[in-house]
């Protein structure tokens, strides 16, 4: 049922749209005249019983009349039919029979059917039963309705979450991680790295004469060279268990678990011919000069009880040599 019909029917509970599959006149009209009287209950007849589930699908009845007995096609094959057809497969079922047979009985219910009634029926019972099943029905509709409402609000709920935990988690300028990403991620590593004894590496990066940048050319101008060497720190990060981040200032960090000395060089010396290669225009150490960065790299694998400030002193030590040894290299602890 669309939106509009459901909203239509909330208003009255007994409120019913039937839909009767017979393919005699007189018992459509006979059922059309008794249930005429009968306030909020929409009828309509369907004498092909071929054309049933289009009809029922235009309509969307809240309750189907099925004649079991109809020439060229069998009543509970139709019955079935209503339960394998998207549109059809909940809503109720009153089987019209010429006779009480429990045989007969047993093999719609086993069809599909919710209801048998011996036609014609007495107008009262078929209102009551038809008003019975409808709201059964609405109800139904109503409760997936709100299901589905509520599993839309989960959704976004949970977008919303992971937003706003993207956004804890990044560093507003260069949306590299942040520095309380970095501790929590590299801890969570290290612990890893202690329990499968693997190696982990870890690139501390600086960007060099960066105060003389600032005062050159301005702040402005130096978010955007901190901007432009995160992408490269980004692009450098080529597994997703890699983690850029932003340490701190002019200084970033490459996590690189499970990665031995010689692959976190590699990693390091192509991230700096990188972003020496932006060409990016600076005064120091001298006029014409491009921005550059140093690294600092370590390796470890950490032992029971250890703690990662001691990859992160090493590499922190590594940077410190390379920055002593002229800037714009690698350097190793």
């Amino acid at each position: 049922m669309n939106d509009l019909q459901l909203d239509d029917f909330k208003t009255d509970e007994n409120a019913a749209m039937v839909l009767l599959v017979d393919d005699q006149a007189m018992i459509g009209e006979a059922v059309r005249r008794g249930l005429s009287h009968e306030e909020n209950i929409d009828f309509h007849f369907c004498a092909d019983p071929h054309q049933a589930i289009a009809q029922a699908m235009r309509i969307k009845p809240t309750v189907i009349l099925q004649d079991l007995v109809m020439p060229g096609l069998d009543g509970l094959s139709l019955v079935r039919e209503y339960r394998n057809h998207p549109a059809t497969k909940d809503i109720p079922i009153i089987v019209l029979s010429t006779k009480e047979d429990p045989l007969i009985k047993s093999a719609a219910f086993a069809a599909g059917a919710n209801d048998y009634l011996v036609k014609l029926p007495d107008n009262i019972e078929l209102v009551a039963r038809i008003r019975y099943h409808s709201r059964s029905y609405m109800t139904l509709l109503q409760r997936d309705a709100a299901y589905r409402a509520l599993r839309v609000s989960q959704q976004q709920l949970l977008d919303t979450n992971l937003v706003l935990q993207r956004l804890m988690n990044s560093d507003g300028l260069t949306g590299l991680s942040n520095r309380r990403h970095f501790d929590e991620y590299l801890e969570l590593e290290w612990r890893r790295s202690v329990r499968d004894q693997t190696q982990l590496s870890l690139l501390m990066i600086d960007v060099d004469y960066f105060k003389s940048y600032n005062d050159n050319f301005g702040h402005l101008e130096g978010d955007e060279a901190l901007r432009k060497v995160a992408l490269a720190i980004r692009d450098a990060s080529s597994r997703p268990s890699d983690l850029p981040a932003r340490y701190g200032g002019e200084e970033f960090a490459l996590v690189l678990p499970n990665t031995s000395p010689g692959g976190a060089r590699l990693v390091a010396e192509k991230l700096r011919q990188t972003v020496a290669a932006l060409k990016i225009p600076h005064i120091a150490p001298a006029e014409g000069s491009s921005l550059t960065i140093s690294i600092g790299l370590s390796t470890i694998t950490p032992e029971h009880g250890s703690d990662c400030r001691q990859l992160i002193l090493a590499a922190d030590k590594g940077l410190y040599q390379a920055k002593h040894n002229g800037r714009n290299q690698v350097g190793i602890s």
